[in-house]
């Protein structure tokens, strides 16, 4: 039966993510993810009592691998640079993950205190990731940087969820090229 249960609820957990990186936050209501799942629209409430826990769940579940990954990258590289660039690379090839769209369609939406508390909370996560970095290069403050150095990367990431004329590959050597060029610079 909990075997059962936890299928389910990965079910519906990966229909929220199609049904988010199809169409945002509005697609994702109940009687779709009960289509999605074949289940019955009162049985999604057993597993979820409201669109808000749905994204909460997907939050604790997926932010965890995509900081994994990004870490994975960052821990292969030697010099600060090169993790610094590492996480700015790793973070725009996951653009197109279906986690990822989820993700940024849960970012964009307006969220409960607790939703947006998780993502704060998860963001926050991989914005320490790089402080220790910038240490290295002797910034006087490192979190502040890490900061600004998020905000390059986000844009990038916007920049190619709109499907911008550059390449995919353009936006992120310039993201690099800016970040390496600013952190150098302190």
């Amino acid at each position: 039966m909990a075997e059962h249960r936890t299928m389910q609820r990965g079910a519906l957990l990966d229909a929220a993510r199609s049904l988010l990186s199809e169409g945002g936050t509005e697609a994702l209501t109940f009687p779709a993810l009960a289509e999605r799942t074949g289940l019955a629209r009162s049985s999604v409430y057993e597993y979820f009592r409201s669109r808000a826990a749905v994204v909460e769940e997907l939050c604790a579940v997926d932010f965890p691998v995509w900081a994994a990954e990004i870490e994975f990258a960052m821990a292969e590289a030697t010099t600060a640079e090169t993790k610094i660039e590492a996480y700015v690379r790793r973070q725009l090839s996951l653009v197109g993950d279906r986690r990822h769209r989820a993700v940024v369609a849960i970012s964009a939406s307006e969220l409960d205190a607790g939703a947006r508390e998780k993502i704060r909370a998860a963001h926050g996560g991989l914005i320490a990731m790089i402080v220790d970095a910038l240490s290295e290069l002797g910034h006087e403050q490192p979190r502040l940087a890490a900061m600004l150095l998020q905000g390059v990367v986000d844009a990038a990431v916007r920049r190619i969820e709109l499907g911008a004329a550059e390449d995919p590959m353009v936006i992120a050597e310039a993201a690099v090229s800016m970040v390496l060029t600013g952190v150098r610079g302190n």
